[in-house]
């Protein structure tokens, strides 16, 4: 990718982060899984599969959305999670001030852009949700949009994670001057970013797994693990303000 087409390629510090279970206090996906598909049970033995390599993200995901596609119209399902769906208390005060800073936040998601912009409008606004920037799956309506007939519509079908993250952040990397890069995730599908940044924020919260935290503490990635986007703001801030080393912030 020519740096010239890179949306922030100008920008010091770029935040980039996952959306389901990071930004909201419950996975949108899981959600609908849990409630009106398979269930949590089979869902979360999914998850494990992936941990271990069992199996790819890519095709345990589709399988997770297609348990409920099978009973559900996309619609039906896109006004549920925008019900049921909240954002981190601290989330509003931290993208306030990123903008206040003028550092760019980038979503970076697994889920389904008409999803995650129907919760987004919901929560802080329709204008300010056509702000954000969402780098996400999409949604395949090609057979129509009632139960049995949508499904995921992956971005790199040919990956094992159905949609790379680190291949929207690696251009970013390859900059002169590079830019100091923050990833925020908490889960399975934030595996293919957990190396991609400069700082890797990982949100842990009891009942979910914490998968990619206990990745990292596998692979010996080094870490911040938080319960609130006050937490990041207070970390970002200091690093944008050189207060704190970018290379000492987490732990291994």
């Amino acid at each position: 990718m020519a740096e010239s087409t890179l949306t922030h390629a100008n920008a010091k510090f770029i935040v980039f982060s996952d959306f389901d279970g990071t930004i909201t206090t419950e996975d949108s996906n899981d959600h609908m899984t849990d409630n009106l598909g398979f269930g949590r049970e089979k869902r979360r033995q999914g998850n494990l599969d992936v941990l271990e390599g069992k199996a790819t993200f890519r095709d345990m995901f589709k399988e997770m959305i297609d348990s409920v596609s099978s009973k559900y119209s996309f619609d039906e399902c896109r006004e549920i999670v925008k019900k049921h769906i909240k954002l981190d208390p601290g989330f509003k005060e931290f993208l306030d001030w990123a903008k206040s800073a003028d550092v760019p936040v980038v979503i970076v998601s697994s889920g389904m852009v008409p999803i995650i912009r129907a919760i987004f409008e919901n929560l802080v606004g329709v204008e300010a949700a056509a702000q954000i920037e969402i780098v996400a799956n999409d949604v395949d309506t090609s057979k129509g949009s009632g139960p049995g007939e949508w499904t995921i519509k992956y971005r790199h079908p040919e990956s094992g994670f159905g949609h790379d993250k680190d291949k929207c952040i690696e251009p970013y990397r390859s900059l002169s001057p590079k830019p100091t890069l923050f990833f925020c995730g908490d889960g399975v599908s934030d595996l293919s970013a957990a190396r991609s940044a400069d700082c890797l924020f990982v949100k842990v919260k009891e009942g979910t797994g914490n998968d990619l935290a206990k990745h990292c503490q596998k692979e010996k990635i080094r870490h911040f693990t938080f319960d609130s986007f006050l937490q990041v703001k207070e970390v970002v801030e200091g690093v944008v303000k050189g207060d704190l080393n970018v290379q000492e912030v987490g732990q291994v």
